[in-house]
């Protein structure tokens, strides 16, 4: 008795394991990695769209913007979030996905998404107050700077936040982060200073 009890035991431990082994098995090509949520050093893309940007506010008499380590940051993850796990057809742009240590959002601006877009630089970093991100697509990888802000520039609620008019002409921005990377490039701004401080890029 002891031996045939011992051997179903076995025989039930040996099941337990394989259809164990069987559910990680089906399981796990759905298991997506986890965003990478580094900061790199800026690429000489994003250090142009950043001198073109400025350039641009300078004719219009506007002030330049720090570059901020924690905006900058957002932005990266951002761009590698969307190259990776592009939004859904439904989901704008400014939409983040599950994949990483924020909160998820398929940013609709009719009815959801701009404060949980808003809060991604206090989620990701020290950063206090709200961030404003412009986005832009392309199928092309090797995408120039002056591409993207030429899309920027021909659209009036994305042109309106670089050079503060509309809605945004009583903002202040004191803080600017870039990305650029795939077939993405955004660009976040900020109202308050950055206490994780800028970024110095060369001369």
């Amino acid at each position: 008795m002891q031996c045939g009890a011992l051997f179903i035991d076995t025989l039930l431990l040996i099941m337990r394991t394989f259809f164990l082994l069987l559910a990680l098995f089906i399981v796990s090509p759905v298991i997506h990695a986890q965003t990478d949520t580094s900061l790199r050093a800026m690429n000489e893309r994003e250090i142009e769209l950043y001198r073109q940007i400025m350039e641009y506010r300078s004719k219009k008499r506007l002030k330049s913007i720090p570059v901020s380590s924690s905006l900058t940051k957002v932005a990266q993850c951002h761009v590698r979030d969307l190259n990776n796990y592009p939004p859904a057809k439904k989901c704008g742009m400014h939409s983040w996905s599950e994949n990483g240590p924020w909160k998820p959002v398929c940013y609709d601006a009719a009815r959801n998404g701009p404060e949980l877009m808003w809060s991604k630089p206090s989620e990701l970093t020290s950063y206090i107050g709200r961030g404003y991100e412009n986005s832009f697509w392309t199928t092309d990888t090797s995408f120039r700077a002056e591409d993207a802000l030429a899309a920027w520039k021909s659209s009036p609620p994305h042109n309106s936040v670089i050079i503060n008019l509309g809605m945004w002409k009583d903002s202040k921005w004191k803080a600017i982060g870039l990305a650029a990377e795939g077939n993405y490039a955004v660009v976040w701004f900020g109202e308050n200073e950055d206490p994780a401080g800028n970024i110095d890029l060369p001369e």
